[in-house]
C-alpha cells in the first residue's frame, strides 16, 4: 500500500511520471494490491473541483470511475424529472416524512451555498459521470444508501440530541453566512468540506460513527471491489484520509447494510410513558374520584392536542389539518404505533393534494424558506414533523403536570 509521496518513482519506471505531474493537489494517490487509485478529494459546491475530476480523469484514461453516490442519488442527479415520480402518501404511511424533510434541508443548505458560487450541488459527480463515459470507463458508486445512513444515525441519537439535531436542521433553512469561493477552497484543502453528513458529525459527536466513520470503511471496500486496474474514486475531500486508512484491510459490508434492531431497553421505553400515563388516570381515579380523573384526561387532551395543532399551524397547515392534530395527538401519544404527524400529513395531503407541477418545482422551491412553506410537498413534511413534534413536547408537558397533581 502507498501513497502519492512515495509511488513517484514507481510512476516513472512505468511511464506514468507524466500523469502525475500533471494532477491537480486534490487528488490522493493509492496503491492496493497491484492497482492504482487516484482519489480526488472535493468540495460538493466547487467550480474547481469539476475541474479537478475531468482534469484526473482525462490524464489518468482509468478503466473504472467510482462516484461518491448510492443508486438512488444517481438516478436523482441523472433524472431531475424522477421528483414527478413521488408518492408522498407512501412516504407518510411508511414513516419517513421526517427523513425526506431532512434530506431537503441538507440539500436546501447546499443548494444555496452553490448558488451564490454558481454551482449545482453533486455537478463534480455528475461531471465524473460524464468524464467517464467519455473516456469508456465504467462507472461504480462506493456511497451507502442515504436512508440506511440516516436511520442508523437517528438511532444513535437519544430524545435530547434528536430535538437539537431538528432544531439544527430548521435553523439552517433561515440563511446561510456569507461564504465566497474562496473560501470553500481554503475549506477542502483542510479536508473539512466532503459534505453536508460532515458538518453534523462535527456538530454531533455522538452520530460520527454512522455519517462519517461507517461511510469511511464502506466507501473502502466498495473501491476494492471495484473493477480495473487504473481507477479513479470522486469523494468528498474530509472523506479521503479515512478511506486512505481503511482501504488497506478488507471487511464485509454486510454489518454495514442493515439496520440494528431496537434494544430491549427502547422497545420497553416506547411503551412505557404511554403505560404510565394510563397509570396515572387509574391512580387519579381511585385517589380523588370521578373529578380527579377527569381533570386529568382533560389536561391530556387540551395540552396535546393544542401543541401539536400548533405545530400544525406553524407548518401553514389546512385548518382541517389542524384540526386532525388536535383530535389525533391526545390519542395518538398513546399509541406508538402510530404518529400525531402521519394522521395530520395524510390530511394535509388529502385537502391539498400536490400536483406533477409542485413536485417539479419542489428543488427550486427549497431553495428559500418561503419556498419551504409554501410549496405543497414541502409543507406536508413540515405538517408532519411539526405536528409530531408537538404532540412530543405535550406528552412531556401533560404528563408532568398530571403526575404532580395526582402525588400532590
Amino acid at each position: 500500500m502507498a501513497e502519492k509521496d512515495n509511488v513517484g518513482q514507481d510512476l516513472e519506471e512505468t511511464g506514468d511520471g507524466d500523469i502525475l505531474a500533471g494532477l491537480p493537489s486534490s487528488v490522493r494517490i493509492l496503491e492496493e494490491e497491484g492497482r492504482r487509485i487516484y482519489l480526488v478529494g472535493t468540495a460538493h459546491v466547487s467550480k474547481q473541483s469539476l475541474e479537478d475530476v475531468r482534469k484526473t480523469i482525462e490524464s489518468v484514461k482509468p478503466d473504472t470511475v467510482c462516484l461518491e453516490l448510492d443508486a438512488e442519488r444517481y438516478k436523482n442527479l441523472t433524472d431531475p424529472q424522477r421528483w414527478k415520480q413521488t408518492n408522498i402518501g407512501k412516504v407518510i404511511r411508511e414513516g419517513k416524512a421526517s427523513l425526506l424533510l431532512s434530506s431537503l434541508v441538507m440539500s436546501s443548505f447546499q443548494r444555496r451555498i452553490g448558488k451564490k458560487l454558481g454551482v449545482t450541488p453533486g455537478a463534480e459527480m455528475a461531471e465524473g459521470a460524464k468524464a467517464g463515459k467519455e473516456n469508456n470507463a465504467e462507472i461504480h458508486l462506493i456511497d451507502r444508501d442515504i436512508q440506511l445512513t440516516l436511520k442508523r444515525t437517528w438511532r444513535n441519537l437519544n430524545l435530547w440530541n434528536k430535538l437539537k439535531m431538528m432544531f439544527q436542521l430548521t435553523a439552517s433553512l433561515f440563511g446561510v453566512d456569507e461564504i465566497d469561493e474562496k473560501t470553500v477552497e481554503e475549506l477542502k484543502e483542510q479536508e473539512k468540506l466532503g459534505d453536508i453528513l460532515q458538518i453534523f458529525g462535527e456538530e454531533f459527536p455522538q452520530v460520527k460513527v454512522p455519517l462519517i466513520d461507517e461511510r469511511d470503511q464502506y466507501m473502502a471496500q466498495k473501491l476494492r471491489e471495484a473493477p480495473g486496474q487504473k481507477i479513479v474514486a470522486v469523494v468528498g475531500a474530509g472523506h479521503s484520509p479515512g478511506i486512505g486508512e481503511e482501504i488497506k484491510s478488507s471487511r464485509s459490508l454486510a454489518p454495514l447494510e442493515t439496520l440494528p434492531p431496537i434494544s430491549s431497553v427502547g422497545k420497553i421505553a416506547k411503551w412505557m410513558i404511554p403505560s404510565l400515563i394510563i397509570a396515572l388516570f387509574i391512580w387519579g381515579f381511585y385517589r380523588g374520584g370521578g373529578d380527579e380523573a377527569l381533570g386529568s384526561v382533560y389536561i391530556w387532551f387540551l395540552v396535546n392536542g393544542i401543541l401539536s395543532a400548533l405545530g400544525a399551524a406553524l407548518a401553514f397547515g389546512h385548518p382541517a389539518t389542524i384540526i386532525s392534530a388536535f383530535l389525533a395527538a391526545p390519542l395518538t401519544s398513546l399509541n406508538p404505533m402510530i404518529a400525531a404527524g402521519w394522521v395530520s400529513g395524510l390530511v394535509q395531503a388529502f385537502v391539498k393534494k400536490p400536483t406533477v407541477s409542485d413536485l417539479e418545482n419542489l428543488p427550486e422551491a427549497i431553495n428559500s424558506v418561503k419556498g419551504f412553506w409554501l410549496n405543497p410537498v414541502s409543507r406536508i413534511l413540515l405538517v408532519v414533523v411539526f405536528s409530531n413534534l408537538g404532540s412530543v413536547v405535550g406528552t412531556f408537558i401533560a404528563g408532568s403536570w398530571i403526575f404532580a397533581r395526582v402525588v400532590g
